[in-house]
């Protein structure tokens, strides 16, 4: 054992962050920590590292060679990419703290040896001084696996892209990871890109430490997590497995929860009216006051826990011709600099492409050229009828002066103040977060605030870029529901493997100024198995009439309850059509396999 901790509670103010954490950390095990935002993950970890202490509860640690990897890179002007390699997790901090400890007993004027101190405090300030230098060819091979040249040995933290600096992060996490036992991330994967992401996979597959990591990134968890541990409401709840059987269990148990508490709720509603009875008929005797001990005796269960769910529905406008957006040719240049060269696209109607690429190889510059934002060369034809709408990861579109409430306003008219806050519920902002302006929101919350603004454009073609960085995975899964809904035209620049595997039916690698199309999923391009099947949120259907579904060669009974994804909606449509499934108004998660192109053409018969 590592690492236990039991019964953690930890409250800021009036705010209870954690209620009832608990975690165990074993020899060789790899443990993804997830949760919506706002859950207390990053709190917990902290605790768990001893950097902020809980209210109640006990923690142990029976190593102190951790490695961690903080979710918000090192910024500072202060050190350079030398000095961040060559300390590991907490040293200089440790430093700090004894020279204060040092300065305190100075100033005390106790009876204290003054040598000695004076002795200790200069070897002090000499070991903050080296930093720790480790061995100068071990700090440039690590920089070189993250894909990172040895001439950003000297520039100061603050310098460099978050991408930069992440990848520094994980370098310093390689430096120590010989000598430690256990390696903490939070967040590893935000401002990496795919090609760093599966390298990171890999190495954290073959290393001999433990592994606690927060991650968003559902493939990346499928990949590398043996455990899952959810903070919810305050409370730890472990599953075993990776997060797709997360996802299965977790359904599973909230079903079972939910049939465990009817029946309580039942029983003891029916139990309290028998004891009514009984003293209606019996009011001389004391046989109902019996059974009304035996009703507070009986084991109380718990409640399900009801989390709202982001609703998006994308509308799509009138639809295009079939030809939407050809390219022949093209090349772009930039500063003297070809950044793409003999580009060739024929995107047509319904099209659902994912472009993904290491990053400085130009997804940005091809979608800023198909959007005519850049000069190009070649030919760019767009169709006439293509009604586009852009989401861009850094927000251009919104005013960060005003709040989110006037952002939406300012499109629908200022006296909608009801229907602005109505469109903004559906993505959970409400209260006071929709009057507080928008540079005080954060990642995630400024995210839903643009889709909520791409809501109300009439498109049918959507450009996309990372939209779903800053997202929590409730808030992932609800876009990739609406996409895949959205029956227009969809180009999306991602990292997100997840959802280049449920939304997208065409991939593209930006590589060494060309592309690459492939007509299928993300795994299947690469040939990586494990997400062949991907987790999708299903509507609830009840059988209304008997039929046969011909494309999964499954019959189906009056009364039976059928659950369909978006992406398995076309293969249901000729029942719904003919009245023979009607929605419940339930909804699950489900495993499904990964869309593959869409036939065209009827997918079912009686």
């Amino acid at each position: 054992m590592l690492l236990k901790a039991q019964a953690v509670t930890k409250a800021f103010g009036p705010v209870k962050v954690l209620t009832d954490a608990s975690l165990q950390i074993n020899e060789g095990d790899s443990i993804g920590l997830i949760g919506i935002n706002g859950a207390g993950k990053s709190t917990f970890l902290k605790i768990l590292l001893g950097e902020i202490k809980p209210d109640t509860g006990e923690l142990t640690r029976y190593t102190n060679n951790i490695g961690y990897l903080e979710q918000f890179p090192e910024s500072s002007s202060e050190f350079t990419v030398h000095d961040v390699l060559g300390r590991p997790y907490g040293h200089i901090e440790n430093i700090k703290k004894k020279m204060r400890e040092i300065e305190e007993a100075m100033a005390s004027g106790g009876n204290v040896d003054w040598n000695a101190l004076a002795a200790e405090y200069s070897k002090l300030e000499r070991d903050l001084k080296a930093s720790d230098v480790q061995d100068e060819s071990k700090l440039i091979k690590v920089l070189k696996k993250v894909g990172l040249s040895e001439n950003i040995m000297g520039r100061t933290m603050d310098s460099l892209s978050g991408g930069e600096r992440t990848k520094v992060m994980l370098s310093r996490i390689l430096v120590q990871a010989d000598d430690c036992d256990m390696l903490v991330m939070d967040e590893p994967t935000s401002h990496l890109d795919v090609e760093t992401v599966e390298w990171l996979e890999d190495y954290l597959l073959k290393t001999h430490c433990s592994v606690l990591v927060i991650s968003h990134d559902r493939y990346f968890l499928d990949k590398i997590a043996t455990r899952m541990t959810e903070i919810s409401n305050g409370k730890t709840r472990e599953y075993k497995g990776n997060y797709t059987d997360f996802i299965t269990k977790k359904m599973l148990d909230l079903d079972r929860m939910e049939k465990e508490y009817k029946k309580y709720v039942n029983n003891k509603r029916r139990q309290e009216e028998i004891a009514e009875q009984l003293h209606k008929d019996q009011w001389y005797l004391t046989t109902h006051k019996t059974r009304k001990k035996l009703i507070d005796k009986m084991d109380e269960k718990e409640k399900p826990e009801e989390n709202k769910e982001i609703t998006v529905r994308i509308q799509a406008a009138h639809k295009s011709g079939k030809n939407v957006i050809t390219c022949k040719d093209l090349s772009v240049q930039l500063g003297g600099r070809t950044i793409l060269e003999n580009v060739e696209l024929d995107i047509q109607k319904g099209d659902k492409i994912g472009i993904f690429g290491s990053n400085g190889e130009g997804k940005s510059t091809l979608i800023k050229a198909l959007l005519e934002e850049i000069p190009s060369k070649g030919e760019l034809w767009v169709a006439p009828g293509a009604k586009i709408g852009y989401y861009s990861q850094n927000h251009e579109g919104l005013n960060l002066m005003l709040t989110a409430e006037e952002q939406i306003m300012s499109v629908i008219g200022k006296e909608r103040r009801g229907d602005a806050r109505s469109i903004l519920s559906r993505m959970l902002l409400m209260g006071d977060d929709v009057e507080r302006p928008i540079k005080t929101l954060s990642g995630g919350q400024r995210a839903r605030v643009a889709l909520c603004m791409l809501l109300l454009q009439e498109t049918n073609v959507l450009i996309l870029d990372e939209p779903t960085n800053y997202l929590d995975i409730p808030a992932r899964h609800a876009v990739e529901e609406a996409l895949n809904e959205y029956d227009g035209t969809i180009i999306t620049i991602t990292h997100d493997r997840y959802f280049l595997d449920t939304v997208c039916t065409k991939v593209i690698e930006v590589k060494d100024k060309h592309i690459t199309m492939f007509n299928g999923t993300y795994s299947a391009m690469r040939g990586r198995p494990n997400t062949k099947e991907v987790v999708m949120d299903a509507d609830e259907y009840k059988v209304i009439a008997p039929f046969t579904n011909w494309v999964i060669n499954k019959k189906y009974a009056k009364n039976d309850k059928v659950l369909i994804t978006p992406a398995e909606i076309g293969g249901f449509q000729w029942a719904l059509d003919q009245g023979k499934l009607k929605k419940t108004g339930g909804r699950q998660r489900k495993k499904v396999s990964a869309p593959e192109e869409p036939e065209k053409g009827p997918k079912m018969g009686t």
